[in-house]
């Protein structure tokens, strides 16, 4: 019996069912959280069965689907759980590994008991509180067992594959996921372009603006809006936001172009920004950038409130002050504080809304900001050598590969536990659950073959992956918020 189940569940197969796991931990979560927001348990007051039904009931009551859903994939949850840890021993896995599994599997029974006294009870808020916890305990515990688990087969040496830098960063330019430049230019420094006519000058004061920020940021603070009035705001607070907040995106753009134009023209991919190439004189931009960050202001003032139009500026003045010229060329640490940025434009779509800063847009920021890192370090991997000639400390360019791949996989697994707290503050339902459960694995399984490939490949498959989550997350959000 010992070898069979050994030749049919060889060590290798082991992060596959690690990550199935922790996927199928990660849905009964928010299962759980839809169950409880929902109220479903009113609905069913005993346990296992609801009245004596265990995959189907004598009523139309939604609520019991949602019931017996939830502990029907409890009871598969629980089969793969012991099918990883078999596989676990059995191959004789790093004993942290075995260990965080075992923690896993031991809490298992105690989250289900949790869940029964829940039942029983009524749903007490204690009890689901404890009940969401050790859930999260069990999901940590499968996600750093999967963790180390990869490390142990891919050793911190290990080579990294063929770079083909330069089809990659083309790639990635052409598909829009940059957001600093387009992949040309002389890495040693171009010439200053001629002079150009009206259309190319106004092309280039166009690209100061980084348009391939708006849609996310916006999209991030539309969510915000949509979550704070429970549906549609009014079109005069959604476009006065909108266009505000592309207006302080510009401005944040142009003087990160004027700071550093002076090590874009050492990077391939940023050569020949509009600034670095001299097309437009790093005087003008200035007073570009200038001039939008106060159209900025007028825009918030105008259509929504002083609060709106105070993160606004404060949105600026980090990304210019805090991220280009202190963290940026200075620590490694860089993407993760700099993602507080990002998290800015969700505070600001609840402020347009209410005048107010709620907790959901709190949580919310919270979750773009754990989701940067594990959006852009995948990029550095593809990029590091254009930061490394840049002199940008880069984690990947300063602690190698390895570590930034331990640190997208953990950022990404706070991103999704962020997420399942954004589930509860909000009282977001189930198109919100579903999309988090399939976007979530995607991004997921995406890390994990960047750990068993380990080329740039890899990496800029994970990038689009992150660009995928946040993105039908947020749209998730929207539809929730309005439809739902």
């Amino acid at each position: 019996m010992s070898g069979r189940l050994r030749a049919r569940v060889p060590a290798s197969r082991v992060p596959a069912l690690l990550a199935a796991s922790t996927v199928g931990v990660y849905l009964l979560i928010l299962a759980g959280v839809t169950s409880v927001l929902a109220n479903a348990a009113s609905a069913c007051p005993t346990w296992p069965a609801c009245g004596g039904h265990l995959l189907s009931s004598p009523t139309n009551d939604p609520r019991l689907l949602i019931v017996i859903g939830h502990r029907f994939a409890a009871l598969v949850v629980a089969g793969l759980l012991v099918w990883t840890a078999v596989a676990a021993w059995r191959g004789g896995v790093d004993r942290r590994v075995q260990g965080a599994i075992g923690v896993a599997i031991l809490l298992y029974p105690v989250e289900v008991w949790i869940g029964a006294a829940t039942a029983l009870s009524g749903a007490s808020s204690t009890l689901s509180a404890v009940h969401l916890v050790v859930a999260m305990a069990i999901f940590s515990g499968l996600l750093l067992a999967l963790l180390w688990q990869l490390e142990a087969e891919t050793p911190a040496d290990a080579a990294t594959g063929a770079r083909g830098a330069e089809p990659l960063a083309a790639e990635a330019a052409g598909a829009g996921i940059d957001a600093d430049a387009s992949v040309t230019g002389d890495p040693t420094g171009p010439t200053p372009r001629a002079p150009a006519g009206l259309r190319e000058t106004a092309w280039a004061y166009f690209e100061l603006t980084k348009p391939k920020l708006w849609w996310l940021l916006c999209l991030v603070a539309f969510a915000a809006m949509t979550m704070a009035a429970g549906g549609l705001p009014p079109i005069r607070t959604v476009a006065g936001t909108m266009v505000g907040g592309i207006l302080a995106i510009g401005a944040s753009g142009t003087f990160n172009h004027v700071l550093e134009r002076d090590r874009d023209r050492k990077m391939a991919r940023t050569a020949d920004r509009p600034v670095a190439t001299a097309e437009i004189p790093a005087t003008r931009a200035v007073a570009f950038g200038v001039v939008l960050a106060a159209a900025s202001v007028v825009v918030f003032l105008s259509t929504t409130n002083v609060l709106s139009a105070a993160l606004g500026v404060l949105a600026i003045l980090f990304y210019t002050v805090v991220y280009t010229m202190v963290l940026k060329p200075n620590t490694t640490q860089n993407t993760v504080l700099g993602g507080a940025v990002g998290a800015l434009p969700a505070l600001i779509g609840w402020a347009a809304v209410t005048d107010t800063i709620g907790m959901p847009a709190i949580v919310l920021g919270a979750v773009i900001f754990l989701w940067t890192p594990a959006h852009f370090y995948s990029l550095a991997i593809v990029l590091q050598d254009d930061y490394a000639r840049a002199g940008f400390p880069m984690l990947p360019v300063v602690r190698g590969e390895a570590v930034t791949r331990r640190h997208i996989l953990g950022y990404l697994g706070a991103t999704m536990l962020g997420a399942v707290l954004l589930g509860v503050t909000s009282s977001l339902d189930w198109v919100f659950a579903a999309v988090a459960i399939g976007v979530g694995a995607v991004f997921l399984w995406a890390v994990v073959r960047l750990y068993r490939e380990r080329t740039e490949r890899a990496a800029f498959r994970a990038f689009m992956a992150s660009n995928a989550y946040l993105g039908l997350l947020l749209v998730a959000i929207v539809v929730d918020a309005m439809v739902v």
